[in-house]
């Protein structure tokens, strides 16, 4: 009864039920996180002791962040493993929560992988994909604050990486360890990364020195692979893929015939109106809405999802004729991590089907697999599996996909580098 609800244009579409109240004086803020995190559904805002005092650790107060490592504790923050850096931006306080707007956004913009900025003498702004995540996360920067507040009063560095004793980097003879790795963001990147997913190509190669078998279990008679970050270096999509399509959407659509412009339109603004996403949607709609005829209301669409990262069904297919004339005309080659292809050639000496299911559409998927830096791999993949089949953090799909292949769940492996799909797929068994 004390809520207002208002729509992603700051508008009151609902008056809280009490009277006398009104909006807070964070209101710009949220929005502002809401724009550039569109998959955060909570923001928070605390004047905690520890999070004032940790802004104050640098008595210059001239530092416009904090970075902390090797704490058990940074895996409650969302990206972060153990021996991880952590850095939380640190913005100056003002006299009005309205006057931090610019300096906020600026922040959030970039340091994109961190889900909280700290206010030098105030507090700290933190957001979740729920409120409850808003919530864990919050208590663990908390924590991880008054780590670093007493670490500095024993005289031990929080930002630096253990010299002995609690970590140590494995030589060239020792036993392989299992270690995540997350791609270092750009400081100028203004895009948003969410989930576990990194932006940039990883080097691996270190890891297959001593293994040249893939390790899967011994009944194991599917293999079941996401693309992005698995086969494929997620740099390849966001770098060259998404960008092919924006940098040719207005000769593509210009090309166009008026029905196949009409039957584009309605599969994409289905796409709008089925995403359980009210941020997206909303910021989705109000560029269609904006725009005067059906060519820009499409072209409009196209580029927000884009730039949202939306995976949408009819998205991915104009997606995918587009990038089908890439392909052809040999502007567009498939990226391939080093180890996919002999994966390929062991798993079809064990009698192990590979297959894909990637939210991309399965034309696109194939073309992407017929025309890669090593040649045509699609003789060896045996199925493809798009959101046709379901989306892929549901456990239902992974259902789906079992029986369309004949097998039980069990006889599955599927490997992602999301964690939501991977809790979706053992969901499904």
């Amino acid at each position: 009864e004390d809520v207002f609800e208002m729509d992603m244009n700051q508008n009151v579409v609902q008056k809280s039920k009490t009277s006398g109240l009104k909006l807070s004086a964070s209101t710009p803020l949220w929005f502002i996180v809401y724009k550039h995190r569109p998959k955060a559904k909570c923001v928070v805002h605390t004047h905690s002791m520890n999070a004032h005092l940790a802004t104050l650790l640098d008595p210059t107060e001239k530092s416009d962040v904090l970075r902390m490592t090797h704490l058990e504790m940074l895996k409650g923050v969302g990206k972060y493993a153990y021996n991880d850096t952590l850095e939380i931006p640190i913005i100056d306080n003002r006299p009005t929560e309205a006057e931090l707007a610019e300096q906020l956004e600026a922040a959030i913009i970039k340091y994109p992988k961190c889900n909280a900025v700290l206010v030098r003498r105030h507090g700290i702004y933190c957001w979740g994909d729920s409120w409850e995540q808003a919530k864990t996360q919050l208590e663990s920067f908390d924590y991880l604050f008054e780590c670093a507040i007493k670490m500095r009063q024993i005289g031990v560095d929080f930002s630096a990486v253990p010299s002995s004793g609690t970590f140590h980097v494995r030589d060239s003879s020792s036993q392989a360890t299992k270690k995540r790795k997350i791609d270092e963001v750009a400081q100028s990147s203004s895009s948003a990364v969410s989930g576990f997913n990194g932006v940039g190509t990883v080097n691996n190669l270190s890891d297959l020195a001593d293994r040249n078998i893939p390790l899967l279990p011994a009944d194991s008679s599917v293999l079941l692979l996401d693309i992005e970050g698995c086969t494929t270096a997620i740099s390849f999509v966001k770098d060259t893929l998404f960008p092919f399509v924006t940098e040719n959407l207005d000769a593509y659509v210009k090309g166009l015939d008026q029905m196949k412009i009409k039957e584009y339109l309605c599969n994409i603004l289905t796409d709008i109106d089925c995403t359980s996403d009210t941020n997206v949607k909303s910021q989705c709609k109000s560029v269609v809405n904006s725009s005067k005829d059906e060519p820009q209301k499409l072209k409009a669409a196209v580029r927000k999802l884009v730039e949202l990262d939306v995976k949408a069904t009819g998205l991915k297919a104009m997606q995918g004729h587009m990038w089908k004339s890439g392909y052809d005309s040999g502007e567009l080659k498939g990226h391939i991590f080093a180890d996919f292809k002999p994966l390929l050639l062991w798993c079809k000496d064990q009698n192990v089907k590979v297959c894909i299911y990637s939210s991309g559409s399965i034309k696109a998927q194939k073309l992407l697999f017929r025309h890669t830096l090593e040649g045509d791999l699609t003789p060896y993949l045996s199925s493809y599996f798009d959101t046709t089949s379901g989306g892929k953090k549901v456990a239902s799909s992974y259902g789906n996909i079992a029986k369309s292949l004949g097998v039980h769940p069990s006889k599955i492996v599927f490997v992602s580098d999301s964690e939501d799909e991977l809790v979706a797929a053992r969901e499904a068994g």
